[in-house]
């Protein structure tokens, strides 16, 4: 199989009209989607959960098996065999990836340079970390089964030696604006997927590329919408159509398959986030007439940013002082409001857990 030489951007072979029923669907779905991500005073904070719910359902589709609750769990300091720990770790490095991309954004857009930081964290100390992370590739690779060769493989990405060529033809038209945004950003992620410039990581990146690209943009305030969810539901029209991109309507095909993942996963993000203000508001109430403390926002905004946690790291990141956090803490274990992953033990400390978010974030009961 030869290497796969890629369309020219921006596309002209899109057939518009098919698309313009999903098109004013998808965007009035992500304006309703941003209008409620607007109001929100701290996302980063108030919707972490989002976060690390995308963190680990892009991570799920390249194969980890970590779930929401065993990485806070694995950051309050509860241990895993080696290969959950991994697992783990690859989930902690695409939050952090997403973390420092979305500050960079704020002063200067995406670039081939931004792109390489962003896969240097991605891989760092983790599976392909031998694979020359925050580095383009300079062979050929492929994709197919586990013993493929290039001859039986799935796909062949273009050339390496074609490949800087690509890539700053990818770059510039990230930077320009083509006749839709969200069909250009369907476009962006497919083109990122077809070029496959590293040797391992692609997909997550591709994905990251997502709610930056919109962000970047401006479609959305902050860059907290993730497609995970649905594309991991949907995983083999995803790849399926991906791989049909080289046929005839194949990008069309693309982007409206494309679409209705914006459509349906901003119908649901509204959905979670809905949720998770009303939590929050919720909870504001009961925690302030629990503690009557002056504090009772920082309390209530450290458990929804880190809702498993020891005492100390509770106290270190609200700047609570500790006789009123440790109070503040008792109260609301006495109230069921935070339940003992861990008992404290000797020099072992407690772990605890906001188990209402947990649940919430995880999209099922877990604690």
């Amino acid at each position: 199989m030869k290497p796969y030489a890629p369309d020219t951007l921006p596309l002209d072979c899109l057939d518009v009209a098919k698309l313009i029923r999903r098109v004013g669907s998808a965007n009035a779905a992500i304006a309703r989607y941003d209008g409620l991500l607007q109001s929100v005073v701290n996302p980063a904070v108030m919707l972490s959960p989002l976060t690390q719910r995308e963190a680990v359902l892009s991570s799920r589709i390249e194969g980890t098996q970590a779930t929401v609750d065993e990485v806070l769990e694995y950051e309050a300091g509860i241990e895993f065999d080696p290969e959950k720990t991994n697992d783990i770790q690859e989930v902690v490095n695409y939050r952090k990836t997403l973390t420092l991309a979305s500050e960079t954004l704020r002063d200067r857009p995406i670039t081939l340079s931004l792109i390489k930081q962003m896969h240097a964290i991605l891989m760092n100390s983790v599976r392909g970390a031998d694979k020359s992370p925050g580095q383009f590739r300079i062979e050929q690779n492929w994709i197919g089964a586990s013993d493929s060769t290039i001859a039986t493989a799935k796909f062949v990405p273009p050339d390496p030696f074609q490949l800087p060529i690509h890539l700053e033809a990818f770059e510039r038209y990230i930077g320009a604006d083509d006749i839709d945004t969200l069909i250009q950003c369907a476009v962006v992620h497919a083109q990122f997927e077809i070029l496959h410039p590293f040797n391992d990581g692609n997909g997550r990146i591709g994905r990251l590329l997502i709610p930056l690209f919109l962000f970047q943009k401006r479609t959305l305030a902050s860059p907290m919408f993730y497609l995970s969810e649905f594309l991991e539901a949907n995983r083999d029209r995803y790849y399926q159509r991906l791989r049909a991109i080289g046929s005839d309507g194949g990008w069309t095909a693309w982007v409206e398959f494309f679409l209705e993942a914006i459509e349906t996963q901003a119908l649901a993000n509204t959905d979670r986030v809905k949720g998770i203000l009303g939590l929050y508001n919720d909870m504001k109430v009961r925690v302030t007439e629990l503690t009557h403390s002056q504090y009772s926002l920082a309390i209530l905004d450290a458990i929804f940013d880190r809702p498993i946690f020891q005492t100390a790291d509770f106290i270190a990141r609200s700047q609570i002082p500790k006789p009123t956090a440790v109070t503040a803490l008792r109260k609301l274990k006495e109230a069921r409001i935070l339940v003992p992953i861990r008992e404290a033990s000797g020099r072992r400390p407690a772990v605890l857990a906001f188990s209402e978010l947990v649940n919430q974030a995880e999209g099922r009961k877990v604690l």
